[in-house]
Protein backbone atom coordinates (compact mmCIF):
# COMPACT_ATOMS: atom_id res chain seq x y z
CA UNK A 1 0.00 0.00 0.00
CA UNK A 2 1.26 3.29 -0.74
CA UNK A 3 -0.06 6.63 -0.96
CA UNK A 4 -0.34 8.80 -4.51
CA UNK A 5 -1.00 12.55 -5.58
CA UNK A 6 -1.02 13.20 -9.03
CA UNK A 7 -0.40 16.92 -10.31
CA UNK A 8 -0.48 17.89 -14.04
CA UNK A 9 1.81 20.53 -15.65
CA UNK A 10 2.13 22.93 -18.13
CA UNK A 11 -1.44 23.12 -19.45
CA UNK A 12 -4.21 23.44 -19.87
CA UNK A 13 -3.93 21.72 -23.94
CA UNK A 14 -7.40 21.11 -25.63
CA UNK A 15 -5.74 17.70 -27.42
CA UNK A 16 -5.19 16.14 -24.11
CA UNK A 17 -6.35 17.56 -20.82
CA UNK A 18 -9.83 16.81 -21.72
CA UNK A 19 -9.17 13.04 -21.67
CA UNK A 20 -6.92 13.27 -18.96
CA UNK A 21 -10.11 14.81 -16.98
CA UNK A 22 -12.18 11.86 -18.41
CA UNK A 23 -10.18 9.25 -16.88
CA UNK A 24 -9.78 10.94 -13.47
CA UNK A 25 -13.72 11.90 -13.43
CA UNK A 26 -14.42 8.00 -14.10
CA UNK A 27 -12.13 7.08 -11.40
CA UNK A 28 -13.42 9.48 -8.65
CA UNK A 29 -9.35 10.72 -8.62
CA UNK A 30 -8.91 14.59 -7.68
CA UNK A 31 -5.42 16.49 -8.20
CA UNK A 32 -3.88 19.37 -9.19
CA UNK A 33 -3.24 21.62 -12.46
CA UNK A 34 -0.27 23.46 -12.66
CA UNK A 35 -1.01 26.06 -15.06
CA UNK A 36 1.14 28.09 -17.35
CA UNK A 37 -0.05 31.56 -17.11
CA UNK A 38 -0.12 32.98 -21.17
CA UNK A 39 -2.02 29.93 -21.90
CA UNK A 40 -5.42 30.99 -20.49
CA UNK A 41 -5.32 33.98 -22.13
CA UNK A 42 -6.64 31.37 -25.14
CA UNK A 43 -10.30 30.97 -24.59
CA UNK A 44 -10.57 26.99 -25.02
CA UNK A 45 -7.64 26.58 -22.11
CA UNK A 46 -9.40 28.75 -19.73
CA UNK A 47 -12.70 26.80 -20.29
CA UNK A 48 -10.47 23.53 -19.65
CA UNK A 49 -9.18 25.15 -16.36
CA UNK A 50 -12.47 25.95 -15.70
CA UNK A 51 -13.55 22.69 -16.10
CA UNK A 52 -10.98 21.13 -14.09
CA UNK A 53 -12.04 23.74 -11.24
CA UNK A 54 -15.65 22.92 -11.51
CA UNK A 55 -15.32 18.87 -11.08
CA UNK A 56 -13.15 19.10 -8.17
CA UNK A 57 -9.15 19.51 -8.95
CA UNK A 58 -7.14 22.58 -7.63
CA UNK A 59 -6.00 25.20 -9.88
CA UNK A 60 -2.15 26.14 -9.24
CA UNK A 61 0.36 28.64 -10.55
CA UNK A 62 3.45 27.06 -12.65
CA UNK A 63 4.88 30.43 -13.80
CA UNK A 64 3.14 32.65 -16.88
CA UNK A 65 5.95 31.63 -19.52
CA UNK A 66 7.83 28.24 -18.25
CA UNK A 67 10.80 29.37 -20.18
CA UNK A 68 13.65 30.24 -17.87
CA UNK A 69 14.00 28.75 -14.22
CA UNK A 70 13.41 31.55 -11.40
CA UNK A 71 16.65 30.88 -9.87
CA UNK A 72 18.70 31.72 -13.09
CA UNK A 73 16.55 35.08 -14.36
CA UNK A 74 17.94 38.26 -13.61
CA UNK A 75 15.05 39.88 -14.16
CA UNK A 76 14.15 42.38 -10.62
CA UNK A 77 10.54 41.95 -11.60
CA UNK A 78 10.52 38.38 -12.58
CA UNK A 79 7.95 37.05 -9.17
CA UNK A 80 5.79 39.51 -10.46
CA UNK A 81 5.86 38.90 -14.36
CA UNK A 82 5.54 34.84 -13.95
CA UNK A 83 4.04 34.81 -10.51
CA UNK A 84 1.72 37.35 -10.51
CA UNK A 85 0.68 37.62 -14.07
CA UNK A 86 -0.33 33.81 -13.78
CA UNK A 87 -2.62 34.59 -9.90
CA UNK A 88 -4.17 36.82 -12.25
CA UNK A 89 -5.34 35.02 -15.22
CA UNK A 90 -5.85 32.00 -12.76
CA UNK A 91 -8.69 34.50 -10.92
CA UNK A 92 -11.35 33.26 -9.00
CA UNK A 93 -10.42 29.63 -10.09
CA UNK A 94 -7.60 29.99 -7.67
CA UNK A 95 -7.25 27.75 -4.47
CA UNK A 96 -7.63 29.41 -1.28
CA UNK A 97 -3.68 28.25 -0.60
CA UNK A 98 -2.65 29.98 -3.59
CA UNK A 99 -0.38 27.10 -5.01
CA UNK A 100 2.83 27.47 -6.77
CA UNK A 101 5.03 25.49 -8.45
CA UNK A 102 8.44 26.59 -9.57
CA UNK A 103 9.37 24.94 -12.37
CA UNK A 104 13.06 23.54 -12.08
CA UNK A 105 14.27 23.49 -15.85
CA UNK A 106 13.72 19.49 -16.18
CA UNK A 107 12.11 17.99 -12.69
CA UNK A 108 15.43 19.53 -10.91
CA UNK A 109 14.95 20.06 -7.32
CA UNK A 110 18.19 22.73 -6.80
CA UNK A 111 19.04 26.20 -6.43
CA UNK A 112 17.26 26.63 -10.34
CA UNK A 113 13.63 26.98 -8.66
CA UNK A 114 13.66 30.02 -6.61
CA UNK A 115 16.03 33.27 -5.50
CA UNK A 116 15.47 35.88 -2.72
CA UNK A 117 13.07 38.58 -4.23
CA UNK A 118 10.72 35.18 -5.66
CA UNK A 119 10.84 34.07 -1.64
CA UNK A 120 9.68 37.62 -0.77
CA UNK A 121 7.42 37.40 -3.03
CA UNK A 122 5.53 34.25 -2.11
CA UNK A 123 5.66 34.87 1.56
CA UNK A 124 4.06 38.47 1.35
CA UNK A 125 1.26 37.59 -1.32
CA UNK A 126 0.48 34.35 0.83
CA UNK A 127 1.19 31.47 -1.87
CA UNK A 128 2.33 28.02 -1.19
CA UNK A 129 5.15 26.55 -2.55
CA UNK A 130 4.37 22.47 -4.26
CA UNK A 131 7.67 20.86 -4.80
CA UNK A 132 7.49 17.30 -5.66
CA UNK A 133 9.41 13.60 -5.22
CA UNK A 134 8.39 11.71 -7.98
CA UNK A 135 9.19 12.65 -12.03
CA UNK A 136 8.83 9.62 -13.90
CA UNK A 137 9.85 12.18 -16.96
CA UNK A 138 6.83 11.21 -19.29
CA UNK A 139 8.24 14.47 -20.90
CA UNK A 140 11.80 12.77 -21.56
CA UNK A 141 10.06 8.88 -22.58
CA UNK A 142 6.30 9.17 -23.18
CA UNK A 143 5.69 5.56 -24.04
CA UNK A 144 7.94 3.98 -21.14
CA UNK A 145 7.40 6.41 -18.08
CA UNK A 146 4.33 4.10 -16.61
CA UNK A 147 6.62 1.46 -15.15
CA UNK A 148 8.87 4.06 -13.86
CA UNK A 149 6.52 5.79 -11.60
CA UNK A 150 5.03 2.76 -10.87
CA UNK A 151 8.85 1.87 -9.31
CA UNK A 152 8.76 5.15 -8.07
CA UNK A 153 5.34 4.54 -5.91
CA UNK A 154 6.40 1.26 -4.38
CA UNK A 155 9.82 2.83 -2.80
CA UNK A 156 7.99 5.79 -1.05
CA UNK A 157 5.43 5.55 1.35
CA UNK A 158 3.92 9.00 -0.57
CA UNK A 159 4.66 10.04 -3.90
CA UNK A 160 3.96 13.50 -5.13
CA UNK A 161 4.36 12.89 -9.08
CA UNK A 162 4.75 15.20 -11.76
CA UNK A 163 2.73 14.22 -14.99
CA UNK A 164 2.18 16.71 -17.79
CA UNK A 165 -1.00 16.97 -19.65
CA UNK A 166 0.61 18.21 -23.02
CA UNK A 167 0.56 16.69 -26.19
CA UNK A 168 3.64 14.37 -26.51
CA UNK A 169 1.40 10.89 -26.52
CA UNK A 170 2.72 10.60 -22.90
CA UNK A 171 -1.05 10.65 -21.21
CA UNK A 172 -2.19 8.00 -23.84
CA UNK A 173 -0.53 6.26 -21.02
CA UNK A 174 -2.53 7.50 -18.40
CA UNK A 175 -5.20 4.77 -17.81
CA UNK A 176 -2.74 2.10 -18.24
CA UNK A 177 -0.46 3.64 -15.06
CA UNK A 178 -3.40 5.10 -12.91
CA UNK A 179 -5.34 1.11 -13.21
CA UNK A 180 -1.77 -0.21 -12.32
CA UNK A 181 -1.02 1.77 -9.52
CA UNK A 182 -4.66 1.13 -8.01
CA UNK A 183 -3.86 -2.91 -8.51
CA UNK A 184 -0.94 -2.40 -6.37
CA UNK A 185 -2.25 -0.73 -3.47
CA UNK A 186 -2.24 2.86 -4.10
CA UNK A 187 -4.76 5.58 -2.20
CA UNK A 188 -5.08 8.20 -4.26
CA UNK A 189 -5.00 11.68 -2.35
CA UNK A 190 -5.39 15.37 -3.42
CA UNK A 191 -3.09 17.27 -0.49
CA UNK A 192 0.49 16.82 -0.43
CA UNK A 193 2.91 15.42 1.64
CA UNK A 194 4.61 18.20 4.37
CA UNK A 195 8.06 17.96 2.98
CA UNK A 196 6.98 18.97 -0.30
CA UNK A 197 5.91 22.24 1.11
CA UNK A 198 8.25 24.10 2.36
CA UNK A 199 6.05 27.37 1.96
CA UNK A 200 2.87 27.77 3.32
CA UNK A 201 0.31 30.20 3.08
CA UNK A 202 3.39 32.53 2.85
CA UNK A 203 4.60 30.83 5.98
CA UNK A 204 8.40 29.58 5.64
CA UNK A 205 8.06 25.90 7.06
CA UNK A 206 10.49 23.69 6.27
CA UNK A 207 14.40 24.75 5.24
CA UNK A 208 14.51 26.42 1.47
CA UNK A 209 18.26 27.38 1.27
CA UNK A 210 19.02 24.74 -1.48
CA UNK A 211 16.03 25.83 -3.36
CA UNK A 212 17.32 29.34 -3.59
CA UNK A 213 19.97 31.01 -5.78
CA UNK A 214 22.28 33.98 -4.82
CA UNK A 215 21.89 35.36 -8.57
CA UNK A 216 20.64 38.52 -6.99
CA UNK A 217 23.76 38.96 -4.70
CA UNK A 218 26.30 37.82 -8.00
CA UNK A 219 24.28 40.87 -9.97
CA UNK A 220 25.04 43.47 -7.75
CA UNK A 221 28.60 43.05 -7.64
Amino acid sequence: MFDLTLTFDNGPEPGVTPRVLDILRERGIKTTFFVIGEKLGDAERRRLAARAHDEGHWIGNHTFTHTVPLGQQRDPDAAQNEIGRTQAAIGELAHAKRWFRPFGGGGNLDERLLKPSVVDYLTRNKHSCVLWNAIPRDWDDPDGWAERALEQCRSQPWSLMVLHDLPSGAMDHLERFVDSAEKAGARFRQDFPAECVPIRCGEIVRPIESYVSSIEESTRQ
